[in-house]
């Protein structure tokens, strides 16, 4: 069945946990962080479009290496918090796309059959999120550092990106959360508050997003491994 799908990038962070340097500019392995997390979409034969919303400021004049990279790529500027960013995204979507891929752009490790189980769950006509089961002991810990719970970890999963959603519920859940002056930090999270159904399914360790300098190193090392063969 042909799926044509659009993907949205959010790439406005300011990368306050990397000093201030925004993560998704960082150099991996020869490329920027956002183009190693743009790749797998574009090679994806569902998606047909790419929207990249990027800090305001660099949107007014997007660098050569982003706009030059692929036909598909629009850029817009993002809003003061990610749900806002992925709203304005969403409004350069156009009607035809039939599903919205949400993805972080300091995700640069994703693969297609990661973006495969998404759009597939996404086809139900429900929200997809990839995702990791918790493999860490979890401790629900009070304000004074006690313990006071040990949480069944058997039902607790680490969220990643993509999601995935049909466009039309994506859609309506962010015109309702404009409408009710509710802040969208996870788009999962709007579809559960609007009464729809999101389905966890199943990511990749390595879909590690880079948050800090160490996590650079690690997704370098993971890059290589996979060059290598050693990783898939």
């Amino acid at each position: 069945m042909t799926r044509r799908a659009a993907v949205i990038v959010a790439a406005g962070g300011a990368g306050r946990r990397m000093g201030g340097v925004r993560k998704q500019y960082l150099e991996l392995c020869g490329e920027p962080v956002l183009v190693r997390s743009l790749r797998p979409f574009l090679a994806h034969p569902a998606v047909e479009w790419a929207v990249v919303a990027l800090p305001a400021e660099d949107a007014v004049d997007p660098p050569d290496w982003l706009t030059g990279l692929d036909a598909r790529i629009r850029v817009v500027a993002g809003g003061a918090e990610r749900g806002d960013s992925v709203r304005r995204a969403l409004e350069a979507v156009p009607e035809e796309a039939e599903f919205v891929l949400v993805h972080d752009a300091a995700r640069p490790l994703v693969t297609a059959a990661v973006i495969d189980r998404v759009l597939d769950a996404a086809a139900g006509g429900v929200g997809a999120v990839a995702a990791v089961p918790v493999t860490d002991t979890l401790k629900e810990v009070g304000p004074d550092g006690t313990i006071v719970a040990t949480p069944d970890r058997r039902r607790y999963w680490r969220a990643q990106t993509p999601q995935g959603f049909p466009r039309a519920l994506l859609v309506e859940a962010h015109r309702r959360a404009v409408a009710e002056g509710v802040a969208a930090t996870d788009d999962a999270a709007l579809i559960e508050r609007y009464g729809g159904r999101v389905v966890v399914v199943e990511g990749a360790p390595e879909n590690l997003k880079v948050t800090e300098p160490v996590d650079l190193l690690v997704a370098e090392a993971l890059l290589r491994a996979r060059d290598r063969g050693a990783v898939r």
